[in-house]
C-alpha cells in the first residue's frame, strides 16, 4: 500500500515490492508454482487476518481460509490456552501494511497475516517465547494442509445445501461425480469460524445426502464438507460453509431482539460532552485508555413483545468484536457483561448513571484479555439464574446491559480497549453484525378439562352405553371400555399447540382375585361399536403405564400421562377434526371369569372424582403465513434494491431477507442477513452489484414460523 509518510512506523516504501527483501520474496513466489499457503507473521494483536478480494461478498475460498486459521488456532490453544481472533467475513477498510497476502491470494494461494502478540511486549523473553512456542505447532498444522490445495486434491464439493429441516434434525445434500474412490467428511459446529477436526467430524459417507439427528430446537449450526480420495487420503478444499437454524419445537416461541439505533453505544468518563453522540454512530469501545478514561458499553433491548408470565428456556447474547489492536497489554484485564435494573436508570447515556448502577447479575464468567478475540462472534449463554432474572425483566419490557473492561492502566501504558461493532453508522457492518439477544420461551399455558361425551362397555354379545367397564365376562372373554372425547370447546387447531395431557381414570371397585390383572389405556382409531371392530382396532399408542389390580385397591384415581408421540397424535387428530377414541383393556396371564372393573363417569363434568381428559396447551400458530410474492430488483446508486409483495394475513409480522452467493437460500439463516421488518423493500448496502448471487425473502409470524422463500437469482451488472 502506498504511504508517503516516511516517518510512519507502517511506512512500506514508495510502492509495492520496492525493497530488496520484498522483491526477493516476490521473485521466489513467481518462480515456484507449487506454493499453496502463505503466512505473513506480524507482531500486533493476537489475530489472523486472512486475505480478501475486497468485493464485500462471500468468496469460494472463504471457508478454506477460516478453517485453516481455526485449526491453527486450536494448536495455539493447546500450548498456551490463548485464542486468536479471525478477522474475515467483514472486509476491512484498508489493506494491511507490510503484507503480501492479497498478492499471494490473487495467485490462487491461501494467504493470511498472523498477528503474534500485542503491540506492547512488556517482557520480551517471557511473552515472545510464548508466542513463538504456540505458533510452531500451528505452522506445522498449516503445512499439513498444503497437499489438499494442490492439483492432486479432489475437486471441491459443489452445491452443498439444505434439503430439509425440522426441530431436531436436518438433511443436507450436495452434488459430486460418481466415483468409487471418493467419500465425504462432514463437520458440524455450534460457533462460527470453528475448526474442522476429529472432535466435530459427524459423518463419513459415500452418499450425496446426510441426515443429522438429535439436534437442539431453535439452535444455530454450521456445517462443512470436503471430499476425500480414499486411495491417497488427499482431501478437497472446503465447500462454502452452510449455516442454518433448526425449527422451534411445537411449544416454543422465539424472538431475536436488536437494539434501536439510539439504544447502543459507549460512554467515556472523560468524554461526557460527546457521549450522546457515541450512540448509533461510532463503534462501541470498552476498556480504558488515556484519551477517554474508562469506557463502558451500553445496550438496551426492547423485549416488550414477549408476553408476561412466559417461561424463558434459552437466552443468548451475541457481540461481534471488530478490533482488539488497542488492547495493547499482554495478559491484562478482563471484560464482562452485566444485567442492570432499568427501574434505577434514568438516562442510559449518562456515564455516572451506568457506572454506579449495581449489577443485578454478571453474565457467565469474565473474559480474560488472551481470550478476547477479534472477528469471531462472542456469545453469552444465560444460565438458570440469569434466565430467571431475564424473566422478571419481561415485566419491565426492557433489558439493559453494561459492558466493562479494565479501568486502570499499568505504568507506561496508554490503552487496553476492545472495539465492538454496533451495526449502525459509517463504521458498522449493518444488520448482519449488529449485537442481538436470542430468546426462546414458552407462552403461559392454558388448561382444559374434558369429560367424555360417550362411554360404552363392549362385550362379546352386547354394547352397553353410558357405563364404562372393562375386564372379563363369565366365559373369560375380554370386555372393553370405550370413551369418546369431542373436539367441541378446544381452541382453533391452527393456533393451538398441546404441551402436555393426561387421562384420569377413577375406579368404583377392585377385583377380589389373587391374579395379577392389569389395565391399559389405548388411543385408537375406532368408530364402529361392535366387538369385532374393537378386536381389529387400529391402535395409535398406549397412554402412560398400565395399572394393576393392586393399585386399584390402594387408590381410586389413576393418571395416564401422554408421551411426546401420543401428544403429537392427539394434535394430529385435532388438526384433522377427529374426536379422540380410547379403549380400556384388561390383560392377564390366565383369563378369569366374571372379573369386571367399573370406572366413574360424569358426563356433566361437575364431579371432580370422575374420568376426564386434561390438556394443557399454548395459543401459538402452528403453520407459517403465505410467502411473499413478486420479488424483483432494480439498481439505484450502484446498490441493489429489492421489492416484493407482503402476504395479506392478519398474523403477518414481517419479512426476513438474506443473500447467498452460491445457492438459493432455503433457510432464513442460510446467508447474509439484509433486512427484517414489515416493509416491502430493502437495499443491499454492502453487496457488490457486479457479482452474481441469490436473494431470498421469507415471511414470518409472531412465533416465528418462516414461510417458504421467494427467491431471485441476480445476475451481476
Amino acid at each position: 500500500m502506498r504511504n508517503q509518510n516516511t516517518a510512519s512506523n507502517t511506512y512500506g516504501g514508495p510502492h509495492a515490492f520496492s525493497e530488496p527483501e520484498t522483491c526477493a520474496i516476490k521473485d521466489f513466489v513467481e518462480e515456484h508454482n507449487n506454493i499453496r499457503i502463505a503466512l505473513d507473521y506480524h507482531s500486533q494483536g493476537n489475530v489472523f487476518f486472512p486475505a480478501h478480494k475486497f468485493n464485500h461478498e462471500v468468496e469460494i475460498e472463504g471457508t478454506d481460509l477460516n478453517v485453516l486459521c481455526a485449526n491453527m488456532n486450536h494448536e495455539i490453544g493447546k500450548v498456551t490456552g490463548r485464542q486468536y481472533g479471525i478477522h474475515r467475513g467483514k472486509p476491512p477498510a484498508n489493506l494491511i501494511h507490510g503484507s503480501g497476502r492479497e498478492y499471494y491470494y490473487r495467485r490462487g494461494i491461501l494467504a493470511t497475516v498472523v498477528e503474534v502478540g500485542t503491540r506492547n511486549i512488556p517482557d520480551y523473553m517471557k511473552n515472545m517465547t510464548e508466542c513463538v512456542n504456540e505458533n510452531i505447532p500451528a505452522l506445522i498444522c498449516a503445512l499439513s494442509e498444503c497437499i489438499n490445495y494442490s492439483p492432486a486434491a479432489p475437486e471441491r464439493v459443489p452445491n452443498f445445501t439444505l434439503k430439509d429441516i425440522e426441530y431436531d434434525n436436518v438433511t443436507l445434500e450436495w452434488d459430486y461425480p460418481t466415483s468409487d474412490d471418493i467419500y465425504f467428511e462432514i463437520y458440524r459446529s455450534e460457533n462460527n469460524k470453528s475448526r474442522c477436526g476429529e472432535d466435530n467430524l459427524v459423518a463419513i459417507t459415500k452418499s450425496l445426502t446426510f441426515t443429522d439427528t438429535q439436534l437442539k430446537s431453535g439452535h444455530v449450526y454450521f456445517y462443512n464438507i470436503r471430499a476425500v480420495d480414499k486411495i491417497s487420503g488427499i482431501k478437497s478444499p472446503f465447500s462454502p460453509e452452510l449455516r442454518l437454524k433448526t425449527k422451534l419445537a411445537g411449544h416454543e416461541c422465539a424472538v431475536t431482539v436488536f437494539p434501536a439505533k439510539d439504544q447502543i453505544g459507549y460512554l467515556g468518563k472523560k468524554t461526557s460532552a460527546k457521549n450522546r453522540e457515541h450512540f448509533g454512530y461510532n463503534s462501541m469501545f470498552v476498556g480504558v485508555d488515556s484519551k477517554r478514561g474508562t469506557s463502558l458499553g451500553v445496550i438496551a433491548f426492547d423485549i416488550s413483545n414477549i408476553q408476561v408470565d412466559s417461561t424463558v428456556s434459552q437466552a443468548i447474547l451475541s457481540l461481534y468484536p471488530m478490533n482488539r489492536v488497542n488492547a495493547k497489554i499482554e495478559n491484562y484485564g478482563e471484560w464482562s457483561v452485566s444485567l442492570l435494573d432499568p427501574n434505577k436508570i434514568s438516562d442510559i447515556k449518562d456515564f455516572n448513571a451506568i457506572a454506579e448502577s449495581p449489577a443485578l447479575h454478571t453474565l457467565g464468567v469474565t473474559i480474560a484479555s488472551d481470550r478476547v478475540t477479534q472477528g469471531i462472534w462472542m456469545q453469552w449463554h444465560f444460565n438458570g439464574v440469569e434466565r430467571e432474572i431475564l424473566q422478571t425483566l419481561v415485566e419491565t419490557g426492557v433489558v439493559i446491559l453494561r459492558l466493562q473492561g479494565p479501568q486502570t492502566l499499568p505504568l507506561g501504558n496508554n490503552s487496553q480497549v476492545m472495539q465492538f461493532d454496533i451495526g449502525y453508522g459509517p463504521f458498522g457492518g449493518g444488520l448482519h453484525y449488529r449485537p442481538h439477544l436470542d430468546i426462546i420461551y414458552q407462552l403461559p399455558e392454558q388448561t382444559m378439562s374434558l369429560s367424555p361425551t360417550s362411554v360404552n362397555t363392549i362385550s362379546h354379545d352386547t354394547v352397553t352405553p353410558e357405563r364404562l367397564r372393562s375386564g372379563f365376562d363369565n366365559e373369560g372373554r375380554i370386555v372393553y371400555g370405550q370413551m369418546v372425547y369431542p373436539l367441541a370447546g378446544l381452541p382453533n387447531p391452527e393456533k393451538c399447540v398441546f404441551t402436555s395431557a393426561y387421562v384420569k381414570l377413577v375406579n368404583k371397585n377392585a377385583l377380589s382375585l389373587g391374579t395379577d390383572v392389569r389395565f391399559t389405556l389405548e388411543l385408537v382409531e375406532l368408530q364402529d361399536l361392535d366387538y369385532q371392530s374393537v378386536q381389529q382396532r387400529s391402535k395409535i399408542e398406549y397412554i402412560g403405564y398400565e395399572v394393576s389390580n393392586n393399585q386399584l385397591r390402594e387408590q381410586s384415581s389413576h393418571y395416564f400421562i401422554f408421551d411426546s408421540f401420543s401428544l403429537r397424535e392427539i394434535g394430529r387428530l385435532h388438526q384433522q377434526n377427529k374426536p379422540f377414541y380410547f379403549i380400556i383393556r384388561a390383560t392377564v396371564e390366565s383369563q378369569p371369569n366374571e372379573a369386571l372393573v367399573e370406572w366413574m363417569v360424569d358426563s356433566s363434568g361437575q364431579s371432580k372424582n370422575s374420568t376426564e381428559l386434561v390438556i394443557n396447551y399454548v395459543n401459538r400458530r402452528t403453520k407459517a403465513v403465505s410467502p411473499p410474492a413478486n420479488l424483483q430488483y432494480t439498481l439505484e446508486n450502484n446498490m441493489v434494491r429489492l421489492n416484493w409483495d407482503n402476504p395479506d394475513d392478519e398474523d403477518f409480522v414481517g419479512c426476513f431477507v438474506v443473500r447467498n452467493r452460491f445457492h438459493a437460500p432455503r433457510s432464513p439463516f442460510d446467508g447474509v442477513k439484509l433486512y427484517g421488518g414489515k416493509d416491502g423493500y430493502t437495499y443491499d448496502n454492502f453487496g457488490n452489484p457486479s457479482i452474481d448471487k441469490y436473494y431470498a425473502v421469507f415471511s414470518y409470524d409472531d412465533v416465528p414460523n418462516y414461510s417458504e422463500p421467494e427467491v431471485l437469482k441476480y445476475i451481476g451488472e
